[in-house]
């Protein structure tokens, strides 16, 4: 069922199309003027409009401009009884979707209702993409470092100033480079990313610059270069640390001339890109080992921004799990859960040097594996005792900032799996491991440990 929204002074005309829609099932509302019709369209909200051209005070191209301000996705249908060439173009050319002309043919105008509904379900289709999408590469968090990161980015984005973001892997130094074209004025045009770590060095110059027929074995085509399918749009080039010097010679006179010459052409190619490269290496040691560029790097780097480690943003994790848990649970398909306070806390407490994509990681894992409505702390403890087995949790502790993170999440883990080889027995596990009870017990509060199921 549609609600739709019918505008007519005529009151036997206006009557008879409230009839017929809502004898096809729809909510239909009718206004009596063109100022009654706007009104109705911000209450009502309408999925499709049907508008008479001539009325009284403000007409039906004055009604269609409006609803266009405010909602510029509903299917406007314009409806006449004096209907010309003229007055339909300039309807479209306003934003009509169609023009129908009185007396009204019923199969007519439920063909045009149903074609409308079919477009205003693809236009809300294509928003929930765009809003997923969107929510997917949002940059998550209020802590001080990330709302650094996060007024650089509005201050740089507008501009068309280069950008060089570093930081460790797993920070999102792609998603301040989506972040920057999406604020920017070329959010409309392509966002094309390279991870120049992933392509083989012999064919990084064919991958970013394209390629002629036969230029080179399976050349079996011609090929345009990341820096052509970015032509207008932004160009993000991921580990620019790992390219070769070959290819940074060309990447420099594509910077300095907006000009690429593909591989076995002869020709140069004009190309409108705005780069935004990252790195998780010391580009500047590089320099003096000399495996990088100087004169490409301060090309690049007109404006640093750093993604900081996780570890240095601990209060952004409770934020971060409920984010990736609305995406996993509303988007993915996977049912509703939540996290309890004990459970991000445990999150909160490990080392993390994956950063945001381990966190993520470790939310789905947990979101499949837990048991019940919620998530645990003592789901947390047995994935992080699973890991340490494989050596995942040594590598987390081992990158904690001082001995007593290192020691309190041992002894935590250590306490956590006699305890379970003792099914909870406190007693025996004390005795197990030579620790009076009253000292256990102290250490299971401490550390919040409960028994699972």
């Amino acid at each position: 069922m549609a609600r739709l929204l019918v505008v007519d002074d005529e009151s036997g005309i206006r009557s008879a199309l409230v009839q017929v829609f809502e004898y096809e099932g729809h909510e239909v509302r009718g206004a009596k003027d063109g100022v009654s019709g706007v009104e109705a369209a911000v209450e009502f909200r309408p999925d499709v409009v049907f508008l008479d051209v001539k009325m009284p005070g403000l007409d039906g191209l004055d009604v269609l401009a409006r609803l266009r301000e405010q909602d510029p996705s509903i299917p406007v249908i314009m409806i006449s009884g004096h209907g010309t060439i003229d007055t339909a173009v300039e309807a479209t050319r306003k934003g009509a979707y169609d023009f129908l002309q009185k007396p009204l043919d019923t199969d007519r105008l439920l063909v045009t209702l149903r074609r409308a509904l079919e477009l205003r379900g693809l236009t809300r289709s294509m928003a929930d993409l765009r809003s997923q999408v969107e929510s997917r590469y949002e940059i998550v968090g209020t802590s001080y470092p990330i709302r650094q990161v996060l007024e650089r980015i509005e201050k740089v984005a507008p501009t068309e100033a280069r950008v060089l973001v570093s930081g460790e892997n797993g920070t999102g130094k792609e998603l301040v480079a989506r972040a920057i074209h999406r604020l920017s004025s070329r959010a409309d045009a392509p966002f094309v990313e390279v991870n120049c770590a992933a392509i083989p060095s012999e064919l990084i110059e064919s991958a970013l610059f394209g390629h002629m027929k036969g230029s080179f074995t399976g050349a079996v085509a011609d090929h345009a270069g990341k820096f052509e399918q970015a032509d207008g749009g932004t160009l993000f080039l991921d580990e620019i640390g790992d390219m070769s010097p070959d290819a940074q010679a060309k990447v420099l006179r594509a910077l300095e001339q907006g000009v690429v010459t593909r591989v076995g052409g002869k020709g140069a190619i004009e190309v409108d890109v705005r780069v935004v490269a990252a790195t998780n290496k010391d580009l500047e040691r590089l320099i003096d080992e000399g495996e990088f560029r100087e004169d490409l790097f301060y090309r690049l780097n007109v404006v640093p921004i750093h993604m900081p480690p996780l570890r240095e943003r601990r209060d952004d994790i409770p934020m971060l799990v409920q984010h990736f848990t609305d995406i996993m649970t509303r988007r993915e398909g996977m049912s509703p859960r939540s996290f309890e306070t004990a459970a991000v806390d445990r999150l909160r407490a490990l080392a993390w040097p994956g950063n945001v994509r381990e966190l993520r990681n470790t939310v789905e894992r947990l979101l499949i594996l837990a048991g019940g409505d919620a998530v645990r702390a003592a789901d947390v403890d047995m994935l992080a005792t699973g890991r340490s087995s494989s050596g995942g949790l040594g590598g987390e502790l081992l990158s904690t900032d001082s001995f007593t993170e290192f020691k309190d999440g041992a002894e935590r883990v250590y306490i956590l799996q006699k305890l379970r080889e003792n099914d909870w027995n406190v007693a025996e596990t004390a005795r197990r491991i030579d620790m009076p009870r009253s000292n256990l017990y102290k250490k299971i509060e401490k550390y919040g440990l409960v028994r699972e199921g």
